[in-house]
C-alpha cells in the first residue's frame, strides 16, 4: 500500500513554534496505604534511622563508639582502631556490599531500593510529615490547587519548617560521624563551628531536604544509576512485583454482586489505586518497568481491594516471570531461587566476608614501617664501625599504652647504638630514630637485616620488618 507524503511547509513570519523536547514533571501525590509491605517498610525506616541517629551518641572506652577521625587519621569502630594502612578493610567492605546487592537483586529484585535506600527512607519520613500537616492525597491536591491564603501559607510553612528541621538534624548527625558529636553539639550551641563542619551540615541537610521533599521519584528514575543496570542482575526467576495479566484482564468496573465471568471481565476492577499509591507514579499493570522500586505498595492496596470485592488476593504480587507463565505456586517459585547465579553470588560473598573478618580478628595490634634516613645513608663512626640510620613508624592499634623493644639481626656483631625501647600511647603513631652499627671489616655492599619489635606488655605482639644495611666502599 502506498502512503501519501505530505510536505511540511516552512514557518515564516511571526508564526514561530516552540517545541519542548522534555516533558514537564507532573507532581505525584502518593496515596496512604496499609498492609504487610507497608509495615515492613516502616520497620526498616525505624531500624535504619535508630542506627543512623543513635550510633554517634554511643560511648566506648571513654570515646565515641563509631568515629571516623579524618584529622587524626584514625577510624574507631567500637573496639577496633583502623589507620589509613588498613584501607584494605574498606575495600573488602565495599566488595561485600556490592556482592550483597547483586545477591538480593538476583533473588528478589530491588529490595534495597524499596525498603532501605536513604532516598526511600527519607521520602517516607517527609511524606509522613506532609500527610500529618496537609492531609491525605485528595486534601493535598486540593490545597495545591487552591488560591493563596493564610490557611495555605500556614500549612506550607509548617511543613517546610519541619522538613528543614529533620534535614539539618540529619546533616548534623552525618558530620557527627567525623567530628565527635558531643563536641560538635557544643560548638553548634556556641555558634563556633569550623568552616568545613558548617559546609557539610548544610550541604547534607539541604541535599536531604531537596531530594526527599521535592525531587523524590526523580532521583530514582533519572539520577540513580541502579535503575539503569538492574536488568543485568534480573532474570525470569527473579521475584519482582508483578501484575497477573492472565487473571486480571480484561479489566473494568463492576458491582460487588456482579459475576465477572458473565460480564467477560477479569479480576481487575480498574480502580487505579495501584497507580495512586505508587511513589514513582507508574502503572504496574503495564508490566515490569525500570521505575518500579519494588516497595510493594501496589500489592497492599490491591489485596485490600480484592478483599472488599470478595476476590482472592494476589492479583498483584511478588512472583517470577517463569512462575506466572508456568502457573507455579510459591513453593515452586522459591525453589528456583537457588539457581547457579545465586549460588555463585552466595559462595563468593561468604568467602570474602569470612576472609575479611578472620583477617580483622587475627591482625597484629602493631604496625611498623621501616624507612631509611635519606640524609645519611651510611657513615663511619668511632672504632671504625659502620652506621646506618633508620626511622621506624610504630603504630599502636590498641586502646592501651604499649612499650616496645626493638632489636636487630642479620649481620654478625650488628647492634642498635641508640634508644631501643619506646612508649606508644593508645592508637598513636610514633616515629622513632634508630642508629644501627656493625663492626669494621665487612665488605662493601647491601646486606639484608631484620628488625624485631616486641611488646613488653604482651608477648604475643611481635612484628618482624626487613630492611637493608648499606656498607660503603
Amino acid at each position: 500500500m502506498s502512503q501519501k507524503i505530505i510536505p511540511i511547509e516552512p514557518v515564516t513570519g511571526d508564526d514561530e513554534i516552540e517545541v519542548s523536547l522534555y516533558a514537564a514533571r507532573q507532581k505525584i501525590y502518593p496515596r496512604s496505604v496499609a498492609g504487610v509491605f507497608s509495615a515492613w517498610r516502616w520497620v526498616t525506616v525505624w531500624i535504619t534511622q535508630c542506627v543512623f541517629y543513635g550510633l554517634p551518641w554511643l560511648q566506648w572506652n571513654d570515646r565515641q563508639a563509631v568515629l571516623f577521625d579524618l584529622e587524626a587519621r584514625r577510624f574507631y569502630i567500637f573496639g577496633i582502631v583502623l589507620h589509613p594502612q588498613d584501607f584494605i578493610y574498606l575495600t573488602g567492605l565495599l566488595v561485600i556490599s556490592a556482592l550483597a546487592l547483586f545477591l538480593f537483586t538476583a533473588i528478589a529484585g530491588r529490595l534495597w531500593c524499596g525498603y532501605a535506600c536513604p532516598q526511600t527512607v527519607y521520602t517516607e519520613i517527609f511524606l509522613w510529615i506532609e500527610k500529618k500537616i496537609e492531609g491525605d492525597r485528595s486534601a493535598r491536591m486540593r490545597l495545591d490547587q487552591s488560591t493563596l491564603s493564610v490557611h495555605k501559607l500556614a500549612k506550607k510553612w509548617t511543613k517546610h519548617a519541619l522538613w528543614l528541621t529533620v534535614a539539618l538534624w540529619t546533616g548534623f548527625t552525618f558530620v557527627g560521624y567525623f567530628t565527635p558529636i558531643r563536641e560538635l553539639g557544643a560548638l553548634s550551641l556556641a555558634l563556633a563551628l569550623g568552616p568545613w563542619q558548617t559546609f557539610w551540615i548544610f550541604f547534607y541537610g539541604f541535599a536531604t531536604y531537596g531530594n526527599a521533599g521535592f525531587m523524590r521519584e526523580q532521583v530514582c528514575k533519572y539520577m540513580c544509576p541502579y535503575a539503569r543496570f538492574q536488568s543485568a542482575m534480573f532474570d525470569k526467576d527473579t521475584l519482582i512485583v508483578t501484575y497477573d495479566e492472565e487473571r486480571g484482564e480484561p479489566r473494568g468496573p463492576r458491582s460487588k454482586k456482579a459475576d465477572p465471568a458473565a460480564m467477560g471481565l477479569g479480576a481487575c476492577v480498574d480502580c487505579s489505586l495501584c497507580v495512586q499509591v505508587c511513589p514513582t507514579g507508574i502503572d504496574i499493570r503495564n508490566g515490569l518497568q525500570y521505575e518500579c522500586i519494588g516497595c510493594g505498595a501496589c500489592i497492599d492496596v490491591c489485596n485490600d481491594v480484592m478483599d472488599k470485592v470478595g476476590y482472592p488476593r494476589g492479583l498483584v504480587k511478588y512472583a517470577t516471570q517463569n512462575g506466572l507463565a508456568n502457573h507455579w505456586n510459591k513453593t515452586e517459585m522459591l525453589r528456583r531461587a537457588m539457581r547457579p547465579r545465586v549460588l555463585i553470588y552466595s559462595g563468593i560473598l561468604f568467602a570474602i566476608t569470612t576472609a575479611v573478618f578472620v583477617s580483622l580478628f587475627l591482625r597484629t595490634p602493631l604496625k611498623v614501617d621501616v624507612i631509611r634516613d635519606r640524609g645519611a645513608l651510611a657513615r663511619m663512626v668511632e672504632q671504625g664501625r659502620i652506621e646506618n640510620v633508620f626511622r621506624l613508624q610504630l603504630m599502636n592499634v590498641t586502646e592501651a599504652p604499649q612499650r616496645y623493644v626493638v632489636t636487630v639481626r642479620g649481620i654478625d656483631g650488628i647492634r642498635i647504638a641508640s634508644e631501643h625501647e619506646f612508649d606508644v600511647l593508645p592508637a598513636e603513631v610514633r616515629s622513632a630514630v634508630v642508629r644501627v652499627q656493625i663492626p669494621p671489616g665487612v665488605a662493601s655492599g647491601s646486606y639484608p637485616i631484620h628488625f624485631d619489635i616486641q611488646s613488653i606488655d604482651d608477648e604475643d605482639v611481635k612484628v618482624q620488618e626487613p630492611a637493608a644495611f648499606l656498607v660503603p666502599r
